[in-house]
């Protein structure tokens, strides 16, 4: 140890410790800091992630696009398909029988055309809507 502090007594030794202690800072910096350091490489890394991501949702579509194509260019029950969902077809003697997504719970509103209160407030100042059930 008393080794060491005489080292560091002379001028020129300060003046190097004082460099590499500067030189350390300065690639420290640099490394954190720098262009392509730390930061910008972590930066790098999720975009590279998120496009991966992106690619894999994109790599599937492609193949259920190619596969679509495929029926279509070999299946006639494919092209069937799209016509009766696309474009309606009912072949004959068939029965078109739509049915409506609509749950039990809904409970549609009637307004009566030929109201003759103002439709837009009450006495209250507050909106009302006259309410007919068929």
């Amino acid at each position: 140890m008393l080794f060491m502090l005489s080292i560091f007594n002379s001028a020129a030794s300060k003046v190097l410790l004082g460099l590499a202690i500067i030189l350390i800072a300065g690639f420290q910096y640099l490394f954190w800091f720098g262009e392509g350091g730390y930061h910008d490489h972590q930066k790098l890394a999720q975009k590279i992630q998120q496009q991966t991501e992106i690619n894999t949702e994109l790599k599937e579509r492609n193949r259920v696009l190619a596969a679509e194509v495929y029926d279509l260019k070999n299946g006639i029950e494919a092209i069937e398909e799209h016509a009766r969902l696309d474009l309606g077809l009912v072949k004959p003697n068939e029965t078109f029988v739509q049915m409506s997504m609509i749950g039990t719970q809904y409970k549609p509103i009637y307004i009566d055309p030929n109201a003759k209160i103002d439709l837009r407030t009450n006495e209250d100042g507050q909106e009302e809507v006259p309410v007919n059930a068929p």
